[in-house]
């Protein structure tokens, strides 16, 4: 008990001690996601300037039935220029499944990628609108 109070201790004057920037500690979180999912696991600012994006997010799913397995990547895209969303949006759902395959280096172990545009109401964030685009992630190499 009193090892865990001393190491708490050192670990709170540690971070205290040291004016961090957020964005050092994000950067390192994220680090710390890449090295734990693979290479290129975060969405790359080429994806956000594509579609002029305010978040980005990332889930992995693999699911298993009657003995078949099935594995998609779903990239959600929030709050894009809806200028750029709307002139052929699949398009450019295409462009960020291809530019996120071509990051992530374990991309060969998923045969699916779902990309979606989310767009909230700034004053209603309730009131949410989403487009999604299924792409085989074969048909990238």
């Amino acid at each position: 008990m009193r090892n865990r109070i001393f190491i708490l201790l050192f670990f709170l004057a540690t971070i205290s001690s040291c004016s961090c920037n957020p964005e050092n500690i994000a950067k390192f979180a994220f680090k710390g996601m890449e090295a734990m999912m693979g290479k290129g696991f975060m969405p790359s600012e080429e994806i956000r300037m594509l579609g002029n994006f305010q978040g980005m997010n990332v889930n992995l799913s693999k699911s298993t039935s009657n003995d078949s397995t099935t594995s998609t990547i779903y990239l959600k895209l929030e709050n894009g220029d809806p200028l750029i969303l709307g002139n052929q949006p699949e398009i450019l759902a295409r462009k960020c499944a291809e530019l996120y395959l071509r990051d992530f280096e374990n991309a060969e172990d998923y045969q699916q990628i779902t990309v979606q545009f989310i767009q909230t109401d700034p004053s209603n964030p309730e009131n949410v609108a989403m487009q999604e685009y299924l792409f085989d992630t074969a048909d990238f190499n």
